[in-house]
C-alpha cells in the first residue's frame, strides 16, 4: 500500500478525513482492498462506513437470494420486490454501495469463500467474514495466515441485541501518541481457532458472560449442523444441556452463563438494527486503524449487549501470546 500519492480529486473529497487522521492514512486507505463475506445488517453498516471513508476497493461475497426478511436490518437491499426479487444479496448491496462513493471500486465474487484457494486471498489487505459456521471461520482465518503478507482478519456476528467482533492482525505494529511523542508498539494476535480453544478455566473470572454464551451457541450450531442463526426456542433445552456439558468440561461455574442470556440469543435470532449500527461502526473504525497503522487496535474480542449498553474488549489469548 506504499504506492502513488492521493489525486487532487481524492484530496478534495476526503479533505475533512485527512484533517483528522492525516494524508498518509488516507493514502493507505485508498490503496487497500477489502473482502467481505456474508451481507447481513451489521456488515451492511460496516461496508457503508468504509466506502464513505474511501477504501480502495470492496469485494462482496454472498450468493443467498434476497428475501423480505433481509429488509428488516439490511438498508442496502431495496424495499421494492420488483427490484430485489431473484437477485443475490451481494449483487443488491453492490449496486447500492456504488452510489455512496463512485471513487470506490465495489464488485461481487461468487462462490463459497471457504472453498477458495489460499492464493485468492492474496489480493486483499482485509478479510471480514459473517454468516458462516465455526469451521468456516477457522478455515478462512487459517488460509489468510498462510500467505507471506499480513492480512487483517475479522469475524462479526449480531444476534438479537448482542454483537461480537473478533480480530486477528497476526504480528502487528502500530504507532500511538503519548503526550507529545509518538510511540511505536507491537501486538501478537492468536488465530481464531487458537483464541476459542483457550480453556475457560484459564481465563480471568471477569471475562464477559456474553463471550461464553456466544461460544455455546456457536458450538451448538456446529454440533447440530446448523447455519448461523438457525436456532429457535425449540432448541433451548438442547442449548442449556450443552452449556452444562461445556461448563463441566472447562471447570466453569454454570451461573457464569445465565440461562436468560442464552434464551435471548436462541429466541430472537434476527439482528437488531441499532446494534448493527454500533457493531458496524466499531468494525469500520478498527479496519481503518489496521490499514493506516495509526491508533491502538482492539485485541481481540469486542462484545456488546444493548441491554446494559456496555461494549467490552476481551483479550482471549493463551499464555504464549
Amino acid at each position: 500500500m506504499d504506492g502513488e500519492e492521493l489525486t487532487e480529486q481524492e484530496t478534495a473529497l476526503y479533505d475533512r478525513q485527512i484533517r483528522v487522521w492525516g494524508a498518509d492514512a488516507q493514502r493507505r486507505l485508498s490503496k487497500a482492498h477489502v473482502l467481505v463475506y456474508g451481507m447481513k445488517g451489521t456488515v451492511a453498516e460496516f461496508c457503508k462506513n468504509i466506502v464513505l471513508a474511501g477504501v480502495g476497493s470492496l469485494t462482496l461475497v454472498d450468493d443467498r437470494v434476497a428475501t423480505e426478511e433481509a429488509l428488516s436490518s439490511n438498508f442496502l437491499v431495496p424495499s421494492d420486490e420488483n427490484v430485489y426479487g431473484g437477485k443475490t444479496l451481494a449483487v443488491l448491496c453492490c449496486d447500492s454501495l456504488k452510489d455512496f462513493n463512485p471513487m470506490v471500486r465495489v464488485s461481487v465474487e461468487k462462490g463459497d469463500l471457504s472453498s477458495f484457494d489460499v492464493e485468492f486471498f492474496d489480493k486483499f489487505n482485509v478479510v471480514v467474514v459473517s454468516c458462516c459456521s465455526l469451521a468456516a471461520k477457522k478455515l478462512i482465518n487459517d488460509k489468510c495466515r498462510k500467505l507471506s503478507k499480513r492480512i487483517a482478519f475479522y469475524t462479526v456476528d449480531c444476534r438479537d441485541s448482542c454483537g461480537e467482533i473478533f480480530v486477528d492482525l497476526q504480528d502487528y505494529q502500530y504507532s500511538k501518541k503519548k503526550l507529545e511523542e509518538t510511540i511505536e508498539c507491537r501486538l501478537q494476535y492468536p488465530s481464531f481457532e487458537e483464541a476459542v480453544s483457550v480453556p475457560w478455566r484459564a481465563l480471568p473470572r471477569k471475562v464477559s458472560k456474553l463471550y461464553f454464551a456466544m461460544r455455546v451457541i456457536e458450538k451448538f450450531e456446529e454440533t447440530e449442523g446448523r447455519n448461523l442463526g438457525e436456532v429457535s426456542t425449540a432448541d433451548l433445552a438442547g442449548v442449556l444441556k450443552l452449556k452444562k456439558e461445556l461448563c463441566t468440561a472447562h471447570s466453569l461455574d454454570e451461573s457464569h452463563i445465565p440461562d436468560t442470556l442464552l434464551e435471548r440469543l436462541v429466541t430472537n435470532t434476527a439482528e437488531f438494527p441499532p446494534v448493527c449500527a454500533v457493531i458496524g461502526g466499531i468494525l469500520g473504525q478498527e479496519v481503518i486503524k489496521a490499514i493506516s497503522g495509526k491508533g491502538e487496535p482492539l485485541k481481540n474480542f469486542f462484545l456488546y449487549d444493548a441491554l446494559d449498553g456496555k461494549g467490552i474488549i476481551e483479550d482471549i489469548s493463551n499464555s504464549n501470546t
